[in-house]
């Protein structure tokens, strides 16, 4: 009892104005806490089949209920959303693999070296495959296609996300290590690649991508419209990852590389196993700080005709059946963008607290 007293008194009670400002703010809450559990919890609805059923002073959560299958597949077809989940069960059985090769085997285990990269090229061909229909124009097990007009949902928010942060990672570290480079025609490459990215809006690039990108194409081209958008947030997130490496790549000393030199390693031998280790450790909170603003980012493909998660929650809520339940529709997306967001978060600082012990 007596650490929980003095950590109070060093932390929310350690002066005048530290009184004030929690007193002030415990009487807030204590004014506005009791209506908003009334609204979201005590006075709400959570049973029923209509509208007519809720409770017009408090929230509905049928409205969440009734339209969760959308949230999260889209307009996806009902038949085929079996795919979807089957994608999203061999993701999650492929982690618990990474996690536990990551676990019980050495760094220098050729499992543990090979599985990433079989991953990379795998998943995605049996990923596509599953939830379009075809890989390249191969149809090869007889599935439906599914037009990418039809994705929406959480799992549209996750494959942008997801596709953006594998892309733009190896992306960011090329990058990273152009603008360093001795070359100068690859440093001023690199340079202007990421100025331009990062001075300009991505619902500007995005705009641009959908709209302007076709009138400058052939008529006989047409490139998908996510895939647009994936690219897209690819090269934009690669220019702000890039300048977050390069913070990592400056913050070593240059004995560093002077004493890999010496050793006779070559140059990518040097990035592999001595320099960029070190470099992505420095900075694996401006990383996933990336991650999670990219991820947050994926709301702004709405303004492209992609309903993503955001898209169909504001899509149901102007559902005639159920007008004036907007509310409840944010407050439940806002939940889940929060858990996927803190989850990131927690993984880094695992990381962080990981190779602090390693040190």
């Amino acid at each position: 009892m007596n650490r929980y007293v003095q950590w109070l008194r060093n932390n929310v009670f350690s002066g005048p104005v530290d009184c004030f400002i929690t007193l002030s703010l415990g009487l807030f809450l204590w004014w506005a806490m009791g209506p908003l559990l009334d609204w979201l919890v005590i006075d709400a609805v959570f049973s029923g089949t209509s509208n007519e059923q809720c409770n017009p002073d408090a929230a509905c959560w049928i409205f969440i209920r009734e339209f969760l299958p959308q949230f999260i597949f889209g307009f996806y077809p009902e038949d085929e959303r079996w795919r979807v989940s089957l994608a999203a069960a061999t993701a999650i059985l492929l982690l618990l693999i990474f996690f536990l090769i990551n676990r019980y085997f050495p760094k220098n285990h050729s499992i543990r070296i090979a599985f990433p990269w079989v991953v990379l090229i795998a998943y995605p061909t049996i990923s596509i495959t599953l939830l379009y229909g075809s890989f390249l124009g191969v149809n090869i097990f007889g599935l439906n296609i599914v037009e990418t007009h039809q994705w929406g949902g959480l799992f549209l928010t996750l494959i942008i996300a997801v596709s953006g942060i594998v892309g733009a990672f190896p992306l960011g570290i090329a990058l990273a290590l152009g603008r360093q480079s001795e070359l100068p025609v690859i440093r001023a490459f690199c340079r202007i690649f990421i100025e331009v990215w990062r001075g300009v809006p991505l619902i500007t690039v995005l705009f641009m991508a959908s709209v302007m990108l076709p009138l400058f194409l052939p008529n006989n081209i047409d490139i998908n419209k996510l895939v647009r958008a994936l690219l897209c947030i690819m090269l934009f997130s690669s220019a702000y990852l890039a300048e977050v490496i390069r913070g990592g790549l400056q913050s070593l000393p240059s004995g560093q590389q002077e004493a890999a030199s010496a050793l006779g390693l070559s140059y990518w031998q040097q990035m592999r196993y001595i320099i960029l280790p070190q470099a992505l450790q420095q900075v694996i909170p401006g990383i996933v700080n990336t991650f999670i603003g990219l991820f947050k980012d994926t709301t702004l493909v709405l303004i492209i005709g992609l309903f993503d998660f955001l898209g169909i929650v504001q899509a149901a809520a102007s559902n005639a059946q159920w007008l004036g339940h907007a509310i409840e529709g944010y407050i439940f997306a806002a939940m889940v963008f929060w858990c996927f967001c803190f989850l990131m978060s927690r993984y880094s600082l695992h990381l962080e607290n990981k190779n602090r012990i390693q040190l």
